[in-house]
């Protein structure tokens, strides 16, 4: 999860399967669709789609919000929020999917880890207009706290750059999740190729000194 794309059409310059085919050519690891707003069946299109481009390239792929079109489209997973199907019943109606969860405080991820949860979206860590009712940033104290209250993998999100990135990877996250540093880009490709080479420059630092 060191790379997790997630798609925006309001910002995005071309179509979610040429702004995914362009990340996976970059180097992400991971996709996610976010869609508010399109109708049940034209979401189900747009992830199918997804999904055979990521299934081509050996890529995880994940429905935000909608387990049902999770399911119906075969993603890997769903990331799933407060608002969302709770995750006793999520775990329970779709035991094989990797299950995400949204939260910013460490109570908040370790219930989601006890409930089932298999990674953790936590921030936002810095300003981010992406999401409006994303809240006010976390901070990287607090992130580093939530890492080392949990088990599972924590990929942290909102306001991340290639200026910050590797500040973030510092608390011990397992991931980063970008949006608009990304897939608003000029070329999506080239801006995830440089997280990609920032990411795996401080992935081999780190290793070589442990």
């Amino acid at each position: 999860m060191s790379l997790y794309v997630i798609t925006d059409r309001k910002i995005q310059k071309r179509t979610n399967l040429e702004v995914v085919e362009e990340a996976i050519a970059g180097g992400a690891s991971v996709v996610q669709l976010r869609e508010k707003e399109l109708p049940t069946r034209m979401l189900l299109e747009e992830a199918l789609l997804l999904r055979e481009c990521t299934r081509h390239h050996g890529v995880l792929f994940i429905v935000n919000d909608r387990i049902d079109i999770a399911l119906a489209s075969g993603a890997d997973g769903v990331h799933l929020g407060p608002e969302d199907m709770p995750l006793m019943y999520a775990r329970r109606i779709a035991p094989h999917l990797i299950i995400g969860y949204s939260c910013g405080t460490k109570e908040e991820a370790q219930e989601a880890e006890r409930l089932g949860a298999d990674y953790l979206g936590v921030g936002p860590v810095f300003p981010t207009t992406t999401k409006k009712d994303a809240g006010l940033p976390i901070g990287l104290e607090r992130l580093q706290e939530i890492v080392s209250a949990v088990a599972i993998p924590v990929v942290a999100i909102g306001g991340i750059t290639p200026e910050n990135v590797e500040m973030v990877l510092a608390t011990g996250v397992a991931g980063v999740a970008v949006v608009s540093a990304i897939v608003g880009a000029p070329s999506v490709r080239e801006a995830t190729a440089l997280f990609r080479r920032k990411i795996d420059t401080f992935l081999r630092e780190r290793y070589a000194t442990s």
